[in-house]
């Protein structure tokens, strides 16, 4: 199926609502898009290809709002790897469906599954904590895949940090037996109490940036970089096209 989308800079992004994907869909893959991934993907074709071949790549940094605005005039509505979460969580709790979650510790994801018991109990919940490592072996994955594939999950979340879960999710895709795949990184410490997501106010405000650039410095120093190459050739963009004008 295909969706609304806006292209920002080669990337065809999400520029509709989570509803309008079909719950008896065969396979889609959601990923989220921000200025630190843009950045990244200039030097990691994998993951590039990973975004751009994604079925549902959604807006998550305001940065790429912003260069939608610049670029085409047109807002695009932002949804979060949490907003992926709690929806996909709702709609597997309303049809009793089956839910994994692939990453993070064993520790954090008991604590998943406790939670989500008690918030969504029509779910049957299952989990994988993969070893710890910078690159899985063919025998990681495979194992991984079959895991997952023996619970037949019709939701599978991935929690593997950027640009890892993308990747993983992209090349596994077709092997997975799961309907909606959805990569959410930091959603899964959220979800257990680990750490905590800014207030709803400076997210309702898109600020919720702002806030995490206090809050984790260093993570905000490590993606300037990052970003600094997205807003450049946004920059870049717009001038060229006011010349061809």
């Amino acid at each position: 199926m295909a969706y609304k989308t806006t292209n920002i800079l080669g990337y065809n992004v999400f520029s509709s609502s989570l509803d309008v994907i079909d719950q008896n869909t065969n396979k889609v893959l959601i990923n989220t898009f921000s200025p630190n991934s843009y950045g990244l993907a200039k030097t990691d074709t994998v993951f590039e290809n990973a975004l751009k071949n994604t079925d549902v790549l959604v807006l998550d940094g305001m940065g790429i709002a912003i260069g939608s605005l610049l670029i085409h005039g047109v807002n695009i509505k932002k949804i979060a790897g949490e907003d992926c979460f709690y929806f996909f969580m709702k709609l597997a709790h309303q049809n009793n469906w089956n839910v994994f979650f692939l990453g993070s510790t064993d520790t954090t994801l008991n604590k998943i599954k406790i939670r989500a018991s008690k918030d969504y109990p029509n779910l049957n919940v299952a989990y994988y904590s993969p070893p710890y490592k910078e690159e899985f072996s063919e025998e990681d994955n495979e194992l991984m895949v079959r895991k997952i594939n023996a619970f037949k999950p019709d939701v599978l979340f991935i929690g593997l940090t950027a640009p890892k879960q993308e990747k993983w999710g992209y090349m596994h895709r077709d092997l997975v037996n799961a309907r909606i795949i959805s990569t959410i990184g930091n959603v899964f410490d959220w979800y257990a109490g680990n750490s905590k997501r800014p207030a709803k106010i400076w997210i309702k405000l898109r600020l919720e940036w702002f806030v995490r650039m206090f809050l984790r410095p260093e993570i905000f120093r490590r993606n300037t970089k990052n970003q600094m190459k997205f807003f450049k050739d946004v920059i870049l963009h717009i001038t060229y096209m006011k010349r061809k004008k």
